[in-house]
């Protein structure tokens, strides 16, 4: 679900206009703002130019009209190409245990998010369950959790202060890598017994953002295609589950609201990531997605540190070298987010001050649990708009309380 980002929240005046063959044009004049709140990837667009004929499919007007995938299976309406694809992707990086665990495929991770809640929530008691996360949390938490204003669940917060104050039963969203500071989770709330469920949100865990450090095995785990491949408007997403029952109503959710999902988008999803899988199968070099994608996180990273280091107004996270077992070598993460810590005043806003002086527009702390000096900036734009943003922070100087 990290990373999805609700479309009412972007500043359509920012936003570029769009070609007849459905790409868009950057427009990254002085006078516009940039719009860097969203997490929308197109900074994987350049690669995937270059593998149109492979991935290119073609469905004609009879193909994919039912509803039905096959009725025998638990999750009716996926495919058994998609369903193939997500298992085979997994084993190829090892970022996830799939052997002997159900798949349930989602409109997209947000999707799969109140999915899971439902399952581990229905059929209800007399309180709705606890629902919370450590701080800082991904900044659709609170809103996606309460949004139905289910009996059944309901947002408590800080999982820290959980850990401290709460009572009763609860489910716990682990956010590994975490968006929006980009560090490696664990659950935080202790002591409960078996009062607690965990929901592990593994939008990042990919060997462009991270190392893999271990295979993940938790009992719910969420994937988005956005966030692996870059292809948002797809609107896929998938979640690897250990327990039989919680998977049926995991995927009677689904059902009841939309009736299953996309059949197109899960053909297409599943050429795109067979076409990753072969290219580790044959090991072309100039084919590796995530090679090429992580250098592409690295150099910017390596620019905004630059950048960061130059102005001494912000502060980055430091991240602490591991082993990555799918590149064998020991690296750095490099995060779809900056998550920026303003250097002065403690009350500064920092997104006041990125959008009065620079005209970029990030996403503030506050919306993240945390205080308003911290801001996350969006890296996975397209390359223009990249550089437009390092250009921009490159001439601020100082801040004050007041945003000049």
């Amino acid at each position: 679900m990290c990373g999805t980002e609700s479309p009412a929240s972007i500043n359509r005046g920012s936003l570029p206009s769009v070609n007849g063959n459905g790409t868009r044009s950057p427009t990254c004049s002085s006078d516009r703002v940039l719009n860097l709140e969203q997490g929308d990837p197109s900074v994987f667009q350049s690669y995937w130019s270059k593998m149109e004929d492979k991935c290119t499919m073609v469905i004609s007007g009879s193909q994919l009209m039912s509803y039905i995938s096959d009725f025998t299976t638990l999750c009716w309406f996926m495919e058994p190409e998609f369903q193939e694809a997500v298992r085979r992707l997994h084993r190829v990086v090892g970022n996830a245990v799939v052997d002997d665990r159900y798949i349930v495929v989602g409109t997209g991770s947000t999707q799969l998010y109140q999915a899971a809640l439902y399952a581990l929530t229905s059929p209800g008691g007399p309180e709705p369950v606890s629902v919370v996360s450590a701080a800082p949390y991904y900044s659709a938490y609170p809103e996606e959790t309460d949004y139905l204003r289910s009996g059944l669940y309901k947002w408590a917060g800080d999982a820290y202060e959980f850990d401290k104050n709460g009572t009763g039963p609860y489910i716990e969203v682990v956010n590994s890598p975490n968006n929006p500071d980009g560090t490696l989770r664990e659950a935080v709330v202790t002591n409960r017994g078996d009062e607690g469920k965990l929901i592990h949100d593994l939008a990042y865990y990919w060997p462009q953002y991270t190392p893999i450090i271990r295979p993940a095995d938790h009992d719910i785990m969420t994937f988005t295609f956005s966030k692996s491949t870059g292809h948002a408007g797809s609107r896929i997403g998938w979640a690897v589950v250990k327990d039989k029952e919680v998977a049926r109503k995991m995927s009677k959710f689904i059902e009841m609201s939309t009736l299953g999902v996309s059949k197109d988008s899960q053909q297409r999803a599943a050429k795109i990531m067979g076409v990753i899988c072969d290219g580790y199968k044959n090991f072309k070099s100039d084919e590796l997605f995530f090679e090429h994608t992580r250098r592409v996180m690295a150099g910017r990273w390596e620019r905004l540190r630059q950048v960061i280091d130059r102005n001494q107004v912000f502060s980055l996270p430091k991240y602490p070298k591991q082993y990555c077992l799918f590149s064998g070598e020991l690296i750095e993460p490099y995060p779809g987010f900056a998550w920026l810590e303003a250097k002065e005043e403690e009350e500064i806003d920092s997104q006041k001050v990125l959008r009065g002086c620079i005209k970029v527009q990030g996403r503030t702390g506050s919306r993240f649990g945390v205080a308003q000096k911290y801001i996350r900036v969006s890296l996975l734009s397209n390359e223009e708009v990249f550089n437009q943003f390092l250009e921009r922070l490159s001439t601020i100087k100082s801040m004050s309380s007041n945003g000049h």
